[in-house]
């Protein structure tokens, strides 16, 4: 692809990321994108073939799907693991927050693209599923559902930045990203009675 046609093609997906965020992936047309992007409205077509296969070219270009693999297929124990999860998930959470709106928008929305969703990021919710699943096998980790507890992690991993609805009632004191990130591994951790002397941090 040539450089001039590789930065249409980004300033589209740049500009498509950032109006399903705002305006939800049905609310955004694709004209809207194209004049959001500086770019002719048939462009859509001649890289994408429409809007529908923008969504996965976000997921392609924006999603660290390299870097879920590769921790996927890495052997760790489950403390260790669980903390990296929760840390490498909130820090993305942190560098693309358009695309975690837009996604957050369509689970909750159970819309037609769920399963394009559910194939970029079941591999990490599966790999922290074993990791839960493993350390109550080693002792290390206490509690009485797997699913129950897999879930509170989530919520506590992928929800911490809905923050707007409690704003009249939150005092400011958490503007420290990493020492919000740290205070959620620590929760994290004690919820789940991480038995530290038994696996080493």
């Amino acid at each position: 692809m040539r450089a001039e046609d590789s930065d249409v093609r980004m300033r589209l997906l740049v500009a498509a990321k950032r109006l399903f965020a705002r305006q939800g992936y049905d609310g955004t047309s694709v004209r809207q994108i194209c004049e959001e992007a500086g770019a002719n409205v048939a462009l859509v077509s001649y890289y994408f073939g429409g809007k529908e296969n923008m969504f996965q070219a976000l997921f392609d270009t924006f999603f660290p799907k390299a870097l879920i693999m590769e921790f996927v297929d890495r052997q760790v124990d489950p403390i260790n693991g669980v903390k990296e999860l929760v840390r490498e998930v909130m820090r993305f959470h942190t560098t693309e927050p358009e695309l975690v709106v837009l996604l957050n928008q369509e689970i909750a929305l159970n819309s037609p693209r769920i399963d394009i969703i559910r194939r970029n990021a079941f591999p990490i919710w599966i790999k922290l599923r074993e990791l839960l699943r493993q350390g109550r096998e080693d002792g290390v980790f206490h509690f009485r559902s797997l699913d129950h507890t897999m879930m509170t992690v989530l919520g506590n991993v992928l929800f911490h930045k809905q923050r707007n609805y409690f704003l009249p009632i939150l005092i400011g004191d958490s503007n420290d990203q990493e020492a919000a990130i740290e205070d959620s591994v620590d929760f994290v951790m004690r919820g789940l009675q991480a038995n530290t002397d038994i696996i080493s941090q």
